[in-house]
């Protein structure tokens, strides 16, 4: 089954560094992202993915001693490894020049962020994006218990999603959609 079908199967990507390797090749989860990868143990990492029936993509921007460049690409491939990760459009190029499952990391942090990602990904044709974060109201859940105010910033742009940040506890929302100013 290719990529794409075991995320249909399971949506669920085990995005680990090396403390929960061993969990990740335990789990249902068919797709891990490596995100300690190095370069001394790459090619025993691929082996115990593949040898438990896992797909196994390299973060590459992540990753310890090798190259950010095609050599680096080149090597990655070689361990066996399914696929690359990066927020690098020439990386995300080079990977799919070798064949290279790829997935483009993309971290949408305001409205024009946001908006510019359609046309970073149009020119490198990435298999997948991934855009993050994925769960802000978590966030700022988090740091709006420790004492300081957290205002809440970026991509709102409806009334549900000023509430869903106040609700989390943001004391303020910062928002560049006029007709939101009203609520």
């Amino acid at each position: 089954m290719d990529m794409i079908g075991c995320l249909e199967q399971n949506p669920v990507i085990a995005a680990i560094a090396d403390d929960k390797w061993e969990q990740a090749l335990k789990s249902p989860a068919q797709i891990i992202f490596y995100l300690s990868a190095n370069l001394l143990t790459l090619k025993q990492k691929v082996e115990q993915a593949h040898g438990a029936g896992k797909y196994v993509m390299i973060h590459l921007d992540l990753a310890e001693g090798i190259g950010r460049d095609r050599t680096g690409l080149r090597f990655v491939a070689s361990c066996g490894a399914d696929g690359v990760i990066s927020t690098k459009g020439q990386l995300i190029r080079f990977g799919k020049e070798l064949g290279l499952f790829t997935v483009q990391r993309f971290f949408a942090v305001d409205s024009s962020g946001a908006a510019s990602i359609g046309d970073m990904f149009q020119s490198t044709n990435p298999d997948l994006i991934e855009i993050m974060p994925g769960v802000v109201t978590k966030v700022i859940r988090q740091y709006a218990q420790n004492g300081i105010p957290v205002i809440a910033g970026g991509l709102i742009q409806t009334k549900a999603e000023v509430m869903d940040a106040l609700s989390s506890g943001a004391v303020a929302v910062s928002i560049g959609k006029p007709e939101l100013w009203y609520i």
